[in-house]
């Protein structure tokens, strides 16, 4: 039975986002979008290097200029790199490994019981800002968020009698909008912080900016992307969807025995995993620790995070089915990842020409050119204070709508914009800061963000005709509410002068 979903429709936010669903959905498919857009790289770039285009790169002093793809050399790499840029493609492998293990833990019925387990013991009205927190704290584990907790959320609404593109969006919002927030120090820290640190001893030789330059602000940041995303969910998004009609989500019942029984030894294996890998982990000079300086983050363990939570779901969802008696052979587990690999075919297609486009725009240099443009532009504004912070926040979000890599943008951004405001008086820790702001708001709206499509895909096995116009509409609020939220926090931060991370303050010098 197909889904019945009935919007709400009323007000001037929800006339506004319905414009944004329209317009959006009068786009291409994606998958013939990104053909088109791959097109259109192909022939700006030959614009743009006819016109001799081009940058100073502020990192190291060297001529950045636009690469014509349709010359004889631009078309053999064309030619060359496509199955490269494919299998190259970074969500895809995230993406399908996640997926075995997942595959299994449905097909046999873990899922299903677990949830089944929270609607009986977890109060609903509290669900959402869970969701939303495990989004923003998924970070941590790099891009296994966007590949299991997404999906996962809608599934739990849809437990709840929720609309589950409601739930999937909740954690959307807080994986990919809240990327910069955490309560733990987590990979992207120590990689801005190093970019930092090589941009203020342009001005300063001795300088250092540790990991922790933004910890503070990022704590606080985790409960207030949290607040925001529940309030935008539940008085916004939540009555925009309205009704979602399905059979199935009102045969809610208890567990039946088999289930329990299975769910008690997929319990004790989890247990047992969570020994065996913290076994890895934990000692002081663990195996999936960085073998050198002996770390956590980064490390082994950090890089491997989405095979771990695969084997976990593989694993525990064996053994589930094993007791609960949904499996009783090898040949059911192939038959799980097999239906879990089949489900995922149009992703993959749609993967191989998102990899086309995003492999182009990067030989041609049109996103650094643009990058590099819009820095120039800020610098050259002349304005000081909070306005000029708040003018940097605006040009780093705009540039991440073209360029996605966080710390891509930040190699070509820092080193124009961290001496420039430490010879006006502020520190680097306070331009990381809000750098960091205009870098994570924009994520879940720019159709470049690589893990767009795969959200698309989760999105559409609950609404088949849903565009990437819907999708967009559907975060443009909580993009709008994490910046206008994120800016205010800011804004206060600075003005009391609180400090940013251990002993680090705004002001420099």
């Amino acid at each position: 039975m197909e889904p019945n979903t009935q919007r709400k429709k009323s007000g001037w936010i929800d006339r506004f986002l319905a414009f944004i669903e329209i317009l959006g959905n009068k786009l291409p498919d994606p998958i013939t979008l990104f053909f088109i857009l791959s097109l259109a790289v192909i022939i700006i770039s030959a614009i743009a290097a006819w016109l001799q285009i081009s940058v100073v790169n502020p990192g190291d002093g060297k001529t950045i200029s636009a690469v014509s793809l349709l010359t004889p050399d631009g078309i053999r790499q064309i030619f060359t790199k496509a199955v490269e840029n494919f299998t190259g493609f970074k969500p895809l492998g995230i993406v399908l490994v996640a997926m075995l293990g997942v595959g299994v833990a449905e097909y046999t019925g873990l899922l299903s019981a677990l949830l089944k387990q929270l609607v009986l013991i977890a109060p609903g009205k509290f669900i959402c800002p869970f969701l939303v927190f495990a989004g923003v704290m998924s970070n941590i584990a790099a891009d296994a968020g966007y590949v299991v907790l997404v999906p996962l959320g809608a599934v739990i609404y849809l437990a709840y009698n929720r609309h589950p593109l409601a739930g999937l969006a909740a954690v959307f919002a807080g994986v990919s909008g809240g990327f910069s927030a955490n309560l733990i120090i987590n990979p992207l820290d120590p990689l801005l912080a190093g970019l930092s640190q090589s941009a203020a001893q342009l001005i300063k030789p001795e300088y250092q900016v540790n990991a922790t330059a933004n910890y503070y602000f990022m704590v606080v940041s985790t409960f207030l992307i949290t607040g925001i995303g529940w309030f935008v969910t539940e008085k916004i998004i939540e009555p925009r969807l309205g009704s979602y009609d399905q059979e199935e989500e009102a045969q809610m019942q208890q567990l039946t025995a088999a289930e329990r029984k299975g769910l008690r030894w997929a319990g004790y294996t989890l247990l047992a995993f969570t020994v065996l890998i913290s076994t890895l982990v934990l000692p002081s000079q663990g195996i999936l620790r960085e073998p050198k300086t002996f770390t956590l983050i980064p490390s082994p363990f950090i890089n491997s995070i989405v095979f771990i939570i695969a084997l976990l779901f593989l694993i525990t969802g064996i053994v589930y089915g094993k007791f609960s008696g949904s499996i009783t052979n090898d040949k059911d587990v192939a038959k799980a990842m097999s239906n879990s690999m089949s489900s995922m075919g149009y992703y993959i297609v749609l993967a191989f020409f998102a990899a086309q486009f995003i492999a182009y725009f990067s030989w041609s240099n049109l996103g650094i050119i643009m990058a590099v443009n819009g820095a120039n532009f800020l610098k050259a504004t002349g304005l000081t204070g909070v306005p000029l912070l708040i003018l940097f926040i605006l040009v780093s979000l705009v540039i991440n709508l073209f360029v996605g890599s966080a710390s891509a943008k930040w190699a070509i951004m820092a080193p124009v914009f961290i001496p420039m405001f430490m010879l006006v008086g502020y520190s680097p820790e306070l331009i990381q800061a809000a750098y960091r702001i205009g870098d994570s708001t924009t994520n879940i709206i720019t159709p470049l963000m690589p893990y767009l499509p795969v959200v698309l895909a989760f999105a559409q096995k609950y609404d088949k005709s849903l565009g990437l116009g819907t999708l967009i509409s559907l975060m443009l609020p909580y993009s709008i509410a994490f910046f206008v939220g994120w800016i205010i926090l800011f804004i206060a931060w600075f003005i009391f002068g609180l400090p940013w991370g251990p002993g680090v303050t705004s002001v420099y010098g």
